[in-house]
């Protein structure tokens, strides 16, 4: 039986709400990999690519689901800047609910509606779910894909299990991030074993969805690439072979599991713990997944949080099994989870990192000024803090400070963003040495403004605005953003 209709209107209720409750940044990619690449494949004489693209180490076939929806948008004559930002988001919103909702009737189909139901609701109130599912992150698409395919996976005991369909969902989600690959080796080598028919698996589904897939994927990197490339063979040999993740933080080998995996199920893991010694034998091989998942992860010296979400679905279904088998606590867990995941969900949804969103509204302001094509805006700020033109949508001149890692080998290799927090006023004297080359605009956080006091008040600055950022303020990040505006410049 498929899951009631009831159940994916609440899910999509609720992954609706989920999208305009989440109004912070997270990291980067969640625009410079996606969005950003839409808007310069969409609009050819604007955009931006940071140097993953120009370097081919990303494929196209994800940023062209929003390209065709911006696409969309400008032949209906919609494309205002506040549809660019909501639709992409209320996409992944959608496809978020519609994942809910495929996890409740794979446990369904396991075990019962009632232990479905507690996996459902351990699946909605998680806070980092709540946090990352509505992003347009290729860590969210990744894990979409994952419980799609997850509910066609053939796991004893199910009657849902379809290996083209699985297989074809997996093989997309591998051309989306091919980091889920790693993930995914346990699961189909558990497969392989198990079905009688080895060859016919491999002869008439693994190969001709896996050319069908690659191939389409090469195609469309062909197209916008200009070239033949393997972005997954670049990604891999980046990653991996060269390590040079480590460009941008490194932490030790047990990250995952004293930090990442405890704060990513947040007040989940009792109850994950709990599932894992009750949870029957033939789900084993979703554990077996999951830690395999955060061992790999653990042996690359970069780690962030998001890279192990796809793992949370995997876990909540130990969780609902916990809840289920609670009798008389169950109400109290329940409330328990409700309450405890809902505070975070709702301080990093709409509090903590929101200033380098809410900033682009005044960037944006400048693009209805009749001066527009003299206006300058230069993030002095750590780089990719803020979305760039997919939040602003006008040819405007803006400028941020570049950190690409050393592809060069080049020893003394210092990126522009370090070499400016360096001696920040020294370079902004020599960089702006001609007034006629100094910005109209001036973003930055409030950490920075005492360093390069002297250069705005000799040059002709006055702070405009003020955009709270976070409570929790580190190295280059401040509490708040300050806007500063040349006095002889337009308003």
């Amino acid at each position: 039986a498929a899951a009631p209709a009831p159940l994916l209107a609440l899910a999509l209720a609720l992954r609706t709400l989920n999208c305009f409750l989440v109004q912070t940044s997270f990291v980067p990619d969640e625009y410079w990999q996606s969005l950003e690449v839409a808007h310069r494949m969409n609009i050819h004489n604007y955009g931006y690519l940071t140097w993953e693209w120009t370097s081919s180490l990303r494929g196209y076939s994800y940023p062209l689901i929003f390209a065709s929806m911006y696409k969309a948008l400008q032949l209906m004559s919609k494309d205002n800047v506040q549809l660019l930002i909501w639709v992409p988001r209320l996409a992944q919103a959608m496809l978020a609910a519609f994942a809910d909702v495929k996890l409740y009737s794979l446990v369904q189909h396991l075990e019962n509606s009632e232990t479905a139901k507690f996996v459902f609701f351990c699946q909605l109130c998680s806070w980092f779910t709540w946090y990352s599912c509505t992003r347009t992150l290729t860590n969210t698409m990744e894990t979409i894909l994952t419980i799609f395919a997850l509910s066609y996976y053939p796991i004893k005991g199910s009657k849902m299990g379809n290996s083209c369909k699985y297989l074809a969902l997996v093989a997309l989600a591998i051309v989306v991030r091919p980091t889920a690959i790693i993930l995914w080796m346990p699961l189909v080598f558990s497969h392989f074993l198990q079905e009688q028919r080895k060859a016919d698996l491999i002869l008439h589904k693994c190969i001709p969805v896996g050319l069908v897939t690659v191939g389409t994927s090469l195609i469309i990197d062909r197209v916008f690439f200009g070239e033949w490339v393997l972005v997954h063979l670049n990604f891999l040999k980046f990653n991996v072979l060269q390590n040079l993740g480590t460009f941008y933080g490194s932490h030790p080998w047990h990250w995952y599991f004293t930090q990442g995996l405890p704060v990513v199920l947040g007040p989940h893991l009792p109850f994950f713990i709990h599932g894992c010694v009750l949870a029957p034998r033939r789900y084993r091989i979703f554990l077996l997944a999951a830690i395999w998942t955060v061992l790999v992860y653990s042996t690359l010296s970069h780690k962030e949080f998001r890279f192990i979400y796809p793992v949370l679905p995997f876990c909540m279904i130990f969780c609902g099994y916990s809840l289920k088998h609670l009798k008389a606590w169950k109400k109290a867990a329940a409330r328990f989870l409700l309450v405890s995941n809902l505070l975070p969900a709702l301080y990093t949804g709409l509090v903590h990192q929101r200033g380098t969103l809410d900033v682009m509204s005044h960037i944006q302001q400048l693009c209805n000024n009749p001066h527009q094509s003299q206006a300058f805006v230069f993030l002095l700020m750590p780089c990719h803090s803020t979305p760039f033109y997919s939040h602003v949508h006008c040819p405007l001149k803006m400028r941020f400070l570049q950190c690409p890692p050393n592809l060069t080998g080049n020893e003394s290799y210092i990126d522009e963003a370090d070499v400016f927090y360096s001696n920040p006023l020294g370079w902004m004297n020599k960089e702006f040495y001609n007034d006629t080359l100094l910005p109209s605009h001036l973003i930055l956080f409030s950490v920075l403004e005492q360093e390069i006091s002297p250069f705005l008040a000799l040059r002709g600055y006055e702070k405009t605005a003020t955009v709270f950022h976070t409570h929790i303020p580190q190295g280059r990040v401040g509490r708040h953003i300050y806007i500063y505006r040349r006095k002889t410049e337009i308003n």
